[in-house]
């Protein structure tokens, strides 16, 4: 898989009673030869919010949420813990680019190498039959290196230089039961806390406004909706009742400046005297009531009468390109260690055995 940047995607069947299903997700990001931006930066996504942040220029974890600050409520030295978390996984991260480039034979240039983890829980199952949807997934300038699979407890390496990793791994059971009891146990506790910490702004509901948008009179016509939470949403276009799936592009999922959503779907509608017969739905999970937004050349904004800018705030979230040949010891769980950090642990320590000269 070549990089990504993170997005959610449209959903569908959104007024059913479908359990809700909340994410914590880690991402780390080592650069080498990248002028002006860290070398190391690490971020916590909570339903696809960002929760706290990293970087090596810093050198310590902040909340990005106001609702994080009641974590210490129950942990005094969360913070201080999740900075150790992340300055041992800065370390990981930066002997680990260097041992991708002698596994390709690489010398100078700019070098990324990417990590990301997560899992999820839903609060109509609880504790019953939890799912095994956790993910580790590390990548090397922006293609997949190699990845846990959760249901074979065994690592998969797409790429030749990865396979010295994979059965190093593989043959370290301990270090697999302990990825297996981060991602099944440890990580749906903390989603849990998270989401109970923050649960007045994460479950909450906003309707967008609707905007209708065309750039020329023969340009296809964007319905536009933006400033809605959460981003489980579905946008459509209907003609005479009908949804309508030719001459319809649907737009992703993307989040604003301010922890709100915004989607578009263009519609090439058929000739101007049918326009009438058209109408944007836009349907929000947990709301009963759809917005309506009726096709009127009247309302739409165009850019040759007015010069419409769009202002669009994207969020960029973490670039992801899966995964590395380093190694990432992450949470060693310990009888006698009663706090447990909620995010993986690195350990500087296991790179030495993951060198291809050993």
């Amino acid at each position: 898989m070549r990089t990504l940047i993170f997005v959610v995607l449209l959903g569908t069947g959104l007024h059913g009673a479908a359990a809700v299903a909340h994410s914590l997700k880690y991402f780390y990001t080592a650069s080498s030869g990248v002028p002006n931006f860290p070398e190391f930066v690490g971020v916590g996504m909570v339903d696809d919010v960002q929760i706290d942040h990293y970087d090596s220029n810093t050198k310590r974890t902040e909340p990005k949420q106001d609702w994080m600050s009641r974590v210490t409520e129950d942990e005094a030295d969360y913070w201080e813990r999740e900075t150790g978390n992340f300055m041992g996984a800065q370390q990981a991260f930066k002997a680990n680019i260097e041992i991708a480039k002698q596994r390709f034979n690489q010398t100078g240039g700019v070098h990324i190498f990417q990590f990301m983890c997560g899992c999820e829980w839903d609060d109509e199952t609880k504790d019953e039959n939890r799912p095994a949807s956790g993910f580790y997934q590390f990548g090397y300038d922006g293609e997949d290196f190699i990845s846990f699979d959760l249901k074979t407890e065994t690592w998969i390496a797409p790429k030749p230089q990865a396979v010295i990793t994979k059965h190093k791994w593989d043959n370290d059971k301990a270090w697999i039961s302990s990825q297996k009891q981060y991602l099944t146990q440890r990580c749906p506790d903390w989603v849990k806390k998270y989401v109970d910490y923050g649960r007045r702004s994460l479950l909450r509901t906003e309707l967008p406004s609707v905007s209708l948008l065309q750039k020329t009179p023969s340009s296809p016509v964007s319905c536009h909706a933006s400033g809605f939470y959460p981003d489980r949403a579905t946008l459509i276009w209907r003609k005479d009742g009908e949804e309508l799936h030719e001459d319809v592009e649907l737009g992703e999922i993307l989040p604003n400046h301010d922890g709100t959503f915004q989607t578009s779907a263009d519609l090439k509608p058929s000739a101007s005297e049918d326009w009438g017969k058209y109408e944007c739905v836009f349907q929000l999970s947990g709301v009963k009531d759809d917005v309506v937004t009726r096709l009127d050349k009247a309302k739409i904004r165009s850019n040759e009468k007015n010069s419409l800018v769009i202002p669009i705030v994207i969020v960029a979230v973490v670039v992801l390109a899966l995964v590395v040949v380093a190694a990432l010891g992450f949470v060693v769980y310990r009888k006698k260690n009663a706090k447990r950090p909620p995010s993986p642990v690195i350990n500087p320590e296991v790179m030495e055995q993951l060198n291809p000269e050993a």
